[in-house]
């Protein structure tokens, strides 16, 4: 998959005011850093939005920009910060952001409740990929209607806001642009405006757009005058024209457009909205007509002889002539689903041994299948709707049968990737004999018969099959002719080799339709012990594929992203301020404006495959290690270097444990401190 750019808006309500008894409201700006991913890499501040002034709700006009991969994880901490006088800006906050997070969220937006008092909300969007150019705008406003008593006039300044409502109007403004105020005038000639159009609009000149008034107030809250929709189209085409302020019904005085031009576009990059023709979707293909009976374990799926997979393959009408990514499709109501099928043949040994591949570790450590599941299910996780996931088991005995499709877990679905694996961890508990042979075909068909379901319900639906085992496919032909088939279901499956056999065939059936061109393809095989030790190379590899998979279904049916009518902000889900990720970075703010994290290493995201399940922890940055020189200030005195270790699994206090120096790697024995549990962190401190 290549990469996509992503664009990051921010804003906030409910702040808490710390600019100090008799000093008015506080001034919050934010600033954004990139995370590292691990020790060895180091944060990077993207930068910071304007000052809002007197506000406890900015909603901040500075964008972002982000590379974005499905298969990984970037991780941002967002610190809202009062700006008092140089170098002495409290902080009113932080939250740390995952982008998939972010994106897979209804609205493609997120919101976090602050330490302090507040809610911080982190939009996504995708950047255009072309210059759109600038607007150039001068407005003027005519007879404004005073709204600051009978003894002052109004100050009047305008907003430009776009909408995320997919163009229509009627949804959510976000200002992208706020002018300067102009004192005591109800006829203002304002400064001339220049605006990034793919900000404002996308590159859509089409696309609504709002021209808001208001009366600037010193406390913040400012006065509304009134405001009119219009498309960037409609401002060029209106030079020397006018447009009435309405607020309600009630008009409350004239905007002219002095002048509106684009300057800079790249021609190719402006879009026009597609005909109805191009956008029309095509008919939901035929349900199986085969329904599963899926029982509590240990009864199996039964009835697959009969499964009717469809019929004919689906319709496939002209593509439209514009084709989307998967960004577009992931923020344009396109609902991910995944299940997960599990291998219990024989072949990976006595689970009540260690070293076997279905070994449970009574210290904490995982083993390959739940290091996988934890690791690609988290991912895919964040763009499922609903949170419920069917798994799947095979090559197990029940009642003296093999079994190739039977449920895993008390019910049809368990929630959440720690649903998953609870029921992974249950099955033991039930009357299983772990069996053979390797036999995929089964839960291939129930996953293709179910997402071809979901699929006739919801035409912006596609799966994906996390298919976990520890050897070669017993028959390759009849996998291969079973992959064929099921080649025009919105599906595509991910195979993890988990253990050392040997996975030719495995590959084989990877490389089969690449190579055929016969259909699409939609398989992706991973042997785990080649990402054993790390985690994110393992989403990037197992994933890689998917998007374009996703992409290809839907484009070559002309299926387009569609935009989600029943969104509000009321729908956003707040999620609670963590303690353990939530942490205020330490900056160092420069006289001359510039803002630096102090310290060379900065935080980093724990991303390993013990980190825990939905879980975030982020170690905080040691200090400066004697002799180096500051990032900011260079007064600074040299410290002992001091770093975060984390205790493993099975140690206990008192025991001591080797590790390795972050900075030198010299091995260091240290000692465990009383009261830190397995798990827990401490500190540790020496000289250089």
């Amino acid at each position: 998959m290549t990469g996509e750019k992503l664009q990051l808006t921010l804003h906030a309500t409910g702040l808490k005011n710390i600019a100090g008894l008799g000093k008015g409201t506080s001034d919050p700006y934010a600033i954004v850093t990139l995370l590292a991913s691990g020790p060895g890499e180091k944060p990077r501040i993207l930068g910071k939005t304007e000052v809002i002034k007197n506000s406890l709700s900015p909603k901040w006009t500075t964008s972002f920009l982000f590379d974005y991969s499905f298969g990984k994880e970037t991780h941002i901490n967002v610190s809202v910060v009062d700006e008092i006088r140089k170098q002495s800006d409290k902080t009113m906050g932080s939250a740390v952001f995952e982008i998939g997070d972010i994106l897979g969220s209804r609205g493609s937006t997120k919101a976090k409740k602050l330490k302090r008092s507040g809610i911080l909300y982190a939009r996504i969007s995708k950047a255009p990929p072309r210059s759109a150019g600038k607007l150039a705008l001068r407005l003027r406003g005519i007879k404004l209607k005073n709204v600051d008593g009978l003894f002052s006039k109004s100050d009047p300044f305008f907003e430009i806001r776009r909408t995320h409502d997919g163009g229509a109007g009627g949804g959510s403004w976000s200002p992208v642009y706020r002018g300067k105020h102009m004192n005591n005038n109800l006829n203002p000639k304002w400064e001339p405006a220049s605006i990034d159009v793919n900000v404002l609009c996308d590159g859509d000149l089409n696309k609504r757009i709002q021209v808001a008034v208001y009366d600037h107030e010193k406390k913040g809250k400012h006065n509304p005058m009134g405001a009119f929709d219009t498309t960037v189209n409609e401002l060029v085409k209106s030079v020397g024209g006018k447009f009435e302020l309405k607020k309600g019904s009630k008009t409350y005085g004239t905007i002219a457009v002095d002048e509106c031009k684009i300057i800079g576009a790249e021609t190719s990059s402006v879009m026009q909205p597609p005909s109805a023709s191009a956008v029309a979707t095509a008919t939901a293909p035929a349900a199986a007509s085969y329904q599963p009976s899926i029982m509590p374990v240990p009864v199996p799926v039964a009835g697959f002889g009969n499964m009717n997979l469809g019929g004919q393959p689906l319709p496939v009408p002209v593509p439209p002539p514009k084709k989307p990514t998967f960004v577009d499709y992931v923020s344009g109501n396109c609902d991910l689903n995944m299940c997960v099928a599990i291998d219990f043949t024989g072949s990976n040994g006595d689970p009540r041994r260690p070293g076997t591949l279905h070994h449970f570790s009574p210290h904490g450590q995982m083993n390959g299948y739940e290091k996988a599941i934890s690791a690609v299910g988290g991912i895919v996780a964040k763009y499922d709707s609903d949170q419920q996931f069917p798994v799947y088991g095979f090559g197990a005995k029940y009642d003296g049968v093999v079994r190739h499709c039977f449920q895993v877990g008390n019910s049809r679905e368990v929630h959440g990737v720690a649903g998953i694996l609870d029921a992974y961890k249950g099955v033991f508990k039930t009357p299983l004999i772990m069996s053979g042979p390797t036999v995929f075909t089964e839960v291939i068909q129930l996953a293709a018969t179910q997402a071809k379901q979901r699929y006739q319900i919801n035409p912006l639906s596609y799966s994906i099959l996390l298919l976990l085992t520890d050897g070669a496919v017993t028959d390759v032909e009849a996998t291969r002719q079973v992959l064929a088939s099921v080649a025009d279901a919105p599906l595509s499956i991910v195979i993890v080799g988990i253990g050392n056999a040997d996975f030719s065939a495995m590959q084989f059936l990877d490389d089969f339709e690449t190579r055929s061109g016969v259909n699409r393809d939609i398989v992706q095989f991973v042997q785990f012990s080649a990402h054993e030790h790390n985690k994110s190379s393992l989403t990037r590899a197992t994933l890689d594929e998917i998007p374009d998979q996703l992409v290809q279904f839907f484009h070559s049916r002309g299926i387009m992203p569609q935009a989600d009518s029943n969104f509000s902000a009321s729908k956003i889900v707040i999620d609670d301020y963590n303690e353990e990720a939530d942490i205020d970075l330490s900056m160092d703010y420069g006289s001359d404006g510039e803002i630096a994290l102090n310290g060379d290493v900065g935080c980093y995201i724990d991303n390993s495959y013990e980190a825990g399940i939905g879980k975030l922890h982020v170690m905080p940055p040691p200090t400066a290690p004697s002799g180096s020189a500051p990032v900011m200030a260079a007064s600074v005195p040299a410290q002992p270097f001091t770093f975060q270790v984390q205790v493993p699994p099975n140690v206990t206090s008192g025991q001591q444990i080797q590790i390795a120096h972050p900075q030198t790697g010299q091995p260091l024995i240290v000692a465990v401190p009383a009261g830190v549990p397995p798990g827990g962190i401490f500190t540790v401190s020496r000289k250089m």
